[in-house]
């Protein structure tokens, strides 16, 4: 009989035990005892098979049983089997601790967790049969230690969980070798990083351990410990998530905290929360989406559902501090960081996609899409904010030297880097399109009166931008004619003419500048754009040489240096003092101006020299032989032709010493 194999403790007495090691150096006394071991351990499994079989095959009985109130003989191996069961438990039991008992589960392990599930289905084929048959009282005993069963099961899938080694990891990252390494205890070893990112990888269960936990979950469902077996899960992941955002020195804040805070300090919790989510997207969601298919194989409607309660505790945190940033007040600085946040949310979706359920994704998708368009309503009221006070930047003082207007550098270094996010801000303005059509349409108005500007832009195909006119050009176009009505009026500002022109013609070239320099903003402009730019420049070019020396070569003219026939010699002296004055005053208020783009200030002086040295060389070589004497001729010539030049290599430095250096 199988039970004359068991003890009061639940060990198998019919076979004899192993022989305890022997410590003889004789070569065949170590051989028989190895012998002797095998043929222990055959027979003790083969005892546990015989047994095992037994109990199915009562199972099979009782299942088969059409006559439920007439239920068949509970078997002696009943009691047998479930005092192996609660030898196994008490044994486990006394292991000193979680992570002892669970190195200890080998071979053993897989006998009780199929001893287990044996246990449930035998319990679970008992109770089918009326309360007070004979069945009842084994029914009780196969509940009882099937319960105790469950109890160590839960407290195993909660250590094993919990045992995670990423609590004892360190990634010390080198940007100078392909390689990491990581600290645990305090030895050093190679890590396995799940990709090439220099992420470790999310959460770190060896594979046996999480063939472990699919084990024990599988067995405590079928057992129909279902709620435990999701509940133990669900509160360690949750908390082994609360601690990787700790990590990521992310903790939640509350909105009046958040709206309270100066920007500085918001700025810092934003970069966090942006790498908050980013890793959700790339490595916790997708990391807790493998491991609960994993642990739960065989039942994935608990996978989606423990992923999607998971998931949703974290998402909420995320869009609660989204949501109180976006009631801040707005200001043009925060744009950036905002459109951060829009791509990083933005991100997030397709890492909660098809990993829960349909009713509980399409919710949170909902949720995070709400969060996601107030952000981009939030940087589309930003630009019209731009535009505002573009308009009301008013000036009562003209920038000295006709140098680049600071609203010039600050308008176009934004919109560079706005232009950064073009994919982005393109989707936003489209989607703030179809917002404004359907409010529109709603309130029974023409959509036609929606968008003129693109229409406009459209029908007179517009030089300003590229072929593809979006909405997000037409915006750029916009703030560009703004930015060029500002400049007109601040131009006015100067008397001189031809530093007015310089001043245009300075902030013109910086705004080209920057439009070429910057492959974005180039391709929502259009080549089109960029030569009546350039066009623009040069005709504020030709005028500033008419303004400033047309003078100057009207002095240079042959012309009227003849009376009678004759060259007048007062007329040359009159010529060349007038020559004289003027290029004084040009060359002392125009080495003041400022050009600071290198190549615009060698074109303007290179086109000077060009225009005035050739005709000043001409007058000098032609006339001068008027002048009676050398005395005479040093009164009047003030500048020998290579003087002139040097003289203009003075222009456009911002220089305040004008003549004062120079030979007078």
């Amino acid at each position: 009989m199988v039970k004359n194999h068991l003890d009061k403790n639940g060990s198998f007495t019919g076979s004899p035990k192993p022989p305890h090691p022997t410590t003889s150096t004789d070569p065949h006394s170590r051989k028989g005892s190895q012998e002797e071991l095998d043929h222990s351990l055959n027979h003790h499994n083969e005892d546990v098979k015989k047994l095992s079989d037994d109990v199915d095959r009562f199972i099979d009985e009782l299942s088969t049983c059409d006559d439920k109130s007439n239920p068949p003989e509970v078997p002696e191996i009943i009691e047998t089997f479930s005092k192996i069961i609660e030898s196994k438990i008490s044994k486990h039991n006394t292991c000193e601790n979680s992570s002892t008992r669970l190195c200890k589960m080998t071979e053993e392990d897989n006998f009780f967790v199929e001893a287990v599930s044996r246990l449930s289905k035998l319990t679970n084929s008992l109770s089918e049969f009326p309360s007070g048959s004979t069945t009842t009282r084994s029914l009780n005993r196969t509940s009882m230690v099937l319960q105790r069963a469950m109890t160590l099961m839960e407290e195993d899938l909660r250590a094993l969980l919990e045992d995670s080694s990423s609590s004892h990891v360190k990634v010390y990252k080198n940007s100078s070798f392909n390689s990491n390494r990581l600290l645990v205890d305090g030895e050093q070893c190679s890590l396995t990083l799940s990709d090439s990112s220099g992420e470790e990888e999310y959460p770190s269960f060896p594979p046996d351990t999480v063939t472990r936990m699919n084990r024990i979950a599988s067995t405590m469902i079928m057992a129909g410990y279902e709620t435990e077996c999701c509940q133990v899960y669900s509160i360690t992941r949750r908390n082994a998530c609360v601690e990787q955002m700790k990590k990521l020195e992310f903790e939640k804040i509350n909105m009046e905290d958040v709206q309270r805070m100066q920007w500085d300090s918001l700025e810092g919790e934003i970069t966090r929360w942006i790498r908050a989510v980013k890793s959700c997207s790339t490595t916790l969601f997708p990391g807790e989406k493998r491991l609960g298919d994993s642990v739960f194989s065989e039942s994935p409607m608990n996978s989606q559902s423990l992923f999607s309660n998971l998931a949703r505790a974290i998402v909420i945190q995320l869009l609660d501090f989204a949501e109180a940033v976006t009631m801040t007040k707005r200001s043009a600085e925060k744009l950036f960081k905002y459109l951060d946040m829009y791509e990083a949310l933005r991100d997030l979706i397709p890492s909660i996609k098809n990993s829960s359920s349909n009713e509980c994704e399409n919710e949170l998708n909902s949720e995070i899409q709400a969060t996601i368009d107030r952000l981009g309503e939030s940087a589309v009221s930003i630009f019209s904010d731009l535009e505002n006070s573009i308009k009301n930047d008013v000036a009562r003082t003209p920038v000295p030297g006709g140098a680049v207007h600071p609203l010039t550098r600050y308008v176009m270094n934004y919109l560079k880097y706005a232009c950064e996010y073009k994919i982005t801000l393109e989707h936003i303005f489209h989607q703030h399109v179809k917002f404004e059509e359907s409010n529109a349409n709603a309130n029974s108005n023409s959509p036609a009166k929606l968008m003129p500007t693109l229409e406009v832009e459209a029908e007179n195909d517009s030089p300003h931008c590229n072929s593809e006119t979006t909405p997000f050009s037409i915006q750029l176009v916009t703030i560009m004619d703004l930015l060029d009505t500002n400049l007109e009026a601040k131009s006015n500002l100067y008397r001189d003419p031809a530093l007015r022109d310089i001043f245009l013609m300075n902030n013109g070239r910086y705004i080209l500048q920057k439009v070429k320099g910057s492959a974005e903003i180039h391709q929502v402009m259009g080549d089109t754009w960029c030569r009546r730019r350039s066009t623009i420049v040069r005709h504020y070019h030709k005028n500033y040489q008419r303004e400033t020396f047309g003078k100057v070569l009207q002095i240079l003219t042959h012309d009227g240096m003849q009376v009678h026939g004759k060259v007048a010699k007062t007329t040359v002296k009159e010529r060349f003092k007038n020559f004289n004055a003027i290029f004084d005053e040009i060359h002392r208020s125009q080495s003041t101006w400022v050009v600071s783009d290198e190549q615009l200030q060698s074109e303007l002086r290179v086109s000077i020299s060009s225009l005035v040295i050739p005709a000043y060389r001409s007058f000098f070589g032609r006339f001068r032989q008027y002048l009676d004497n050398a005395k005479q001729a040093e009164k009047y010539i003030k500048y020998q032709p290579e003087d002139i030049e040097i003289l203009i290599d003075d222009f456009f430095d911002g220089n305040s010493t004008s003549m004062a250096r120079r030979k007078t």
